[in-house]
């Protein structure tokens, strides 16, 4: 009995020792913080594969070896608009219509849909417009005009990897009248933030996508013609009433 009572007590002072030496263990816990803050950007931002947005590219600009021209600067920026290359064209005395040259890349062979890249990088999400404007008929050096001759897009949509929402206002298909403006997108209050591509046609339907119409009627001369496009990025939103 003696024998049991001492290891009954011995273990009594261990047990006791191994759980006092457990709570000297336990030294409670400790909060820390970890913030990081944004700035509207004013870096450019490239231009990237308009049917793969994640990869970025280094477009051709088919009407001018020197070209493209640079983006825009600022935090929400034109990154990329494609020029329309309609070639060379025998002289018909009937309605036709010419489609422009799909956008290609340099070093590259890949040939995809003509296209503009916008981003808004202000950190608001506070909604834009894209306008695109004809700023003459098509002429020739010496001011002789194409008469009737209409730029024509269709199958137009927006690609983005951004998880905002896409512009509520995406026009499909348009047709350009010699300086009117055309609003062609408009991001709403809490839309487009990131990078958004509104490209017309994809797959197949690119080569077509981008007409050049030309009556049959209208006099051509045995030279070239050419008219230049603005497109105009700016910071008011779309109208949530036609929402």
């Amino acid at each position: 009995m003696k024998k049991l009572f001492v290891m009954s007590i011995a273990g009594l002072i261990l047990s006791l020792g191994l759980g006092t030496h457990a709570a000297s263990a336990d030294g409670g816990s400790y909060n820390t913080n970890a913030k990081i803050k944004f700035s509207p950007s004013e870096d450019g931002t490239g231009p990237v594969d308009p049917e793969d947005p994640e990869v970025p590219v280094d477009p051709v600009d088919p009407t001018d070896p020197e070209g493209p021209n640079p983006g825009t600067s600022g935090p929400l920026s034109i990154d990329y608009a494609s020029s329309f290359q309609f070639g060379e064209q025998k002289i018909t005395s009937t309605d036709e219509s010419y489609f422009a040259a799909l956008q290609t890349y340099s070093g590259s062979e890949k040939q995809g849909p003509n296209y503009v890249q916008v981003t808004d990088n202000r950190g608001t999400e506070s909604g834009w417009s894209l306008n695109v404007v004809q700023n003459d008929q098509f002429k020739t050096a010496s001011g002789q005009e194409l008469t009737g001759a209409e730029i024509r897009v269709s199958n137009a949509a927006i690609n983005t990897i951004s998880e905002s929402p896409i512009p509520t206002t995406v026009k499909p298909s348009f047709t350009l009248t010699p300086n009117t403006v055309e609003n062609v997108v408009s991001a709403h209050n809490k839309e487009g933030a990131g990078t958004y591509v509104y490209h017309f046609g994809k797959g197949g339907t690119a080569a077509e996508s981008v007409e050049l119409f030309v009556p049959g009627k209208s006099t051509k001369y045995a030279d070239s013609y050419s008219t230049t496009l603005t497109w105009t990025l700016s910071d008011t939103p779309g109208n949530d009433d036609n929402k």
